[in-house]
């Protein structure tokens, strides 16, 4: 197969970030493991789902970028170690202990007895709303949701939501701001070290004096079993606020747009409520908010489609690109809400799939439900090509601004 390199600048574009698929459906028929051009490291895409879900279980692309060349601090900066090194940029054994311990607060059964203060919240939210007749929905429901749900979780205290969030909004939208490339990454620094802190003390603090929350409970397997350091207390409750969060929030975001883009796919879910669960499953596999997993590192020579990538090179899996792949999807660019639930992998593969994919499912199923049923006359505020999304330098897929209007 001739290589084809696609240029780092021609993935960085707003025509890109406003709709990327028509890139993708390209480098799946041309170059479906394609080299980027980069200055600063050798990076490689795969694009279709045979090969993607290849590459994610494949023990030579090792999810631990903190080893030679130090690759996660060249693409992230040097304030990300402190949060950063965690179960999701890690290998079994490690992978596995840490995950091990985690999962047990995320267990099915645990996550559904959450429901009716996830619906609380969701009506909580609503009330602000309802009488408006207009929102910006991001700001004003999609955000808040999952990130007040997680924070109970882990026993952020209530006075302390407001700065977490602003924290985590400044990572999120990294290059966005109309800050210098050198303003907007220290700024993110800051935001990094800030929660870095943040933790640190809160850690310190249920140490002190333990509630009924996800932090005291993993204080507890650390001390009793000696399970957890320290630092990884720090990290991976870091990556549960951020992780617990974030996608939620953006995935809310692009399936309300969906929907509304899609008005007979949005009058058959009102019509037919029960098909929300299989609904929520096609509305990520049609525009999910992670477009690439989390980056991999070839820790030996490896070869794709007959493509050889270098030992150290990076390797981004396309979630999006794969769950658009027509040799497993009739028709994949045509968000149907009755189509059979397919093995997409907007939630990853492997042993690094999602592992708050319950409570992720939950947020989403309880949110859009509820936003169907109490806006009614729900409709963009802006025109779609006019809504502004997140930089297409971004990890994730999501919208900056959401506006809509509704019959108060």
């Amino acid at each position: 197969m001739t290589e084809h390199v696609v240029p780092a600048s021609e993935l960085y574009t707003d025509e890109f970030a406003a709709d990327p698929y028509p890139t993708f459906a390209r480098l799946r028929d041309e170059a479906p493991v394609c080299p980027v051009g980069s200055p600063r490291f050798d990076s490689y895409l795969i694009t279709r789902m045979d090969d993607a879900r290849a590459a994610l279980t494949d023990p030579r692309l090792s999810k631990d970028l903190y080893g030679p060349g130090q690759h996660y601090l060249r693409i992230f900066g040097p304030n990300s170690e402190g949060l950063n090194r965690n179960m999701l940029n890690s290998d079994p054994p490690e992978h596995t202990r840490l995950r091990r311990i985690v999962s047990q607060a995320f267990a099915p059964r645990r996550i559904e007895a959450l429901r009716p203060r996830v619906a609380q919240i969701v009506d909580d939210l609503l009330d602000k709303i309802v009488p408006q007749g207009q929102a910006e929905l991001m700001h004003d429901f999609a955000i808040p949701l999952p990130m007040r749900v997680i924070s109970e979780l882990l026993g952020i205290p209530v006075a302390d939501h407001d700065p977490v969030l602003d924290w985590t909004q400044v990572i999120r939208t990294s290059g966005s701001s109309g800050r210098t490339p050198q303003e907007d990454r220290a700024a993110v620094q800051d935001a990094q070290l800030r929660l870095h802190h943040y933790f640190v003390d809160l850690v310190k603090a249920k140490r002190a004096d333990p509630a009924d929350d996800l932090i005291s409970a993993l204080i507890s397997a650390c001390d009793q079993d000696g399970k957890l350091s320290e630092s990884e207390l720090v990290t991976t409750s870091f990556l549960l606020l951020f992780a617990g969060h974030q996608t939620t929030a953006d995935f809310i975001g692009n399936a309300v747009v969906a929907l509304l883009t899609h008005p007979d796919q949005l009058d058959l879910l009102r019509a037919r409520p029960e098909l929300l669960p299989s609904a929520i499953e096609e509305l990520l596999r049609f525009d999910g908010p992670l477009p690439v997993a989390s980056p991999r590192i070839a820790t030996e020579d490896v070869d794709y489609r007959g493509v050889h990538i270098p030992s150290g090179s990076i390797v981004g899996v396309v979630i999006n690109a794969a769950n658009h792949d027509p040799a497993h999807f009739t028709e994949p660019d045509r968000l149907d809400l009755c189509r059979e639930r397919g093995p997409h992998v907007g939630f990853g593969y492997g042993v690094h799939y999602c592992l708050g994919v319950s409570l992720a499912r939950m947020e989403a199923q309880l949110g859009i439900g509820a936003l169907l049923r109490r806006l009614p006359g729900l409709r963009l505020g802006t025109p779609v090509a006019q809504l502004r999304r997140l930089p297409a330098a971004s990890p994730f897929r999501g919208l900056l601004e959401l506006p809509v209007r509704f019959a108060a």
